[in-house]
């Protein structure tokens, strides 16, 4: 599997990465008190089926680990992702 480089583009409020020059991303909200809304995923669908969006996801719910807050998962793909990886229950609400 191809791991890709993603990064927090906070300017932007999401996680992103690029390849074969469009990008992909996963769009969050920050809402207080420490709580991370995650709105949406997108993947163009040129890039579709490569595993992009559960790398994006990943690291994004790695970032909210770390940084102690509580992630809404307002994004179906997020609230999937958390059900298939009982181990970011713990920091879902």
């Amino acid at each position: 599997m191809t791991t890709y480089d993603i990064h927090h583009n906070e300017s932007e409020s999401q996680f992103e990465t690029s390849v074969e020059g469009q990008t992909a991303f996963a769009a969050y909200d920050l809402e207080e008190p420490n709580r991370i809304v995650f709105t949406h995923t997108i993947v163009p669908d040129e890039l579709s089926g490569r595993g992009i969006a559960g790398q994006l996801v990943k690291h994004a719910l790695d970032y909210a680990k770390e940084q102690n807050l509580t992630v809404v998962p307002q994004c179906s793909y997020v609230a999937a992702y958390i059900k298939r990886h009982p181990e970011y229950g713990e920091i879902t609400q």
